[in-house]
């Protein structure tokens, strides 16, 4: 039988922004949670969706076809290929679901930028 986890209350305690953490595993894909305030990178993942589900706050993806504002509650898949940038005007914590094989900023490369080895570290 699986670990009964809070996403909320896991992510709650990160200190490190912009820094996912594994916090379970769905057949080929990653849960993440993850605490943000400012902004990440654009960067694009060319072969996985993203979904952004938003846990407390408000952000915002900046991408090319235009901005989606996701407060609380509310989430959102970013498509494969799509170049996007997430932006938290204050604090925001937030759920990830994407594929094993999708790195943190793409192929783009920042100081905010995690391995998935920093990723699967305990929290």
């Amino acid at each position: 039988m699986s670990n009964v986890v809070s996403p909320l209350a896991i992510a709650a305690t990160l200190t490190e922004l912009w820094s996912p953490r594994v916090v379970g595993e769905v057949d080929d894909a990653y849960v993440k949670v993850a605490k943000v305030h400012g902004s990440l990178a654009w960067h694009s993942h060319d072969n996985e969706d993203e979904l952004f589900l938003i846990l407390k706050g408000h952000l915002r993806i900046e991408m090319e076809t235009g901005n989606v504002e996701l407060d609380e509650g509310e989430m959102f898949i970013v498509p494969k290929g799509a170049r996007h940038n997430p932006v938290a005007e204050n604090e925001c914590l937030l759920m990830l679901i994407e594929r094993k094989s999708t790195l943190h900023t793409g192929t783009t490369n920042t100081g905010k930028t995690r391995s998935l080895a920093e990723q699967l570290r305990p929290v």
